[in-house]
């Protein structure tokens, strides 16, 4: 079963070992501005499936938001862990 943490390695690998055929490494090559582009879109994907399109829609667009976002964490040379760490700070601030 895939995890966020087995995505986010694979997307590392492709970034760090790029082929032809990977679209991770074509969208990492193609630069910041197209993977925010891609972001912004799967973005604006997740809020129309949840508000019309059903559960499954959501799922599916919110898979492709989650993707996008991993690979411009590697893009940036940062991590889920950057995240669940600022998470947890915010967390530990309201305590």
């Amino acid at each position: 079963m895939m995890t966020f943490e087995s995505l986010f390695e694979i997307i590392c690998q492709r970034r760090d070992n790029p082929t032809d055929e990977s679209y991770t490494a074509k969208l990492i090559n193609w630069g910041e501005d197209k993977i925010l582009k891609k972001v912004g879109e799967e973005a604006m994907e997740v809020i129309l499936a949840a508000k019309a399109q059903g559960d499954q829609r959501l799922i599916e667009e919110s898979s492709d938001l989650i993707y996008h976002l991993f690979v411009l964490l590697a893009s940036r040379n940062l991590s889920p862990a950057d995240l669940l760490s600022e998470l947890d700070k915010r967390h530990q601030a309201k305590n």
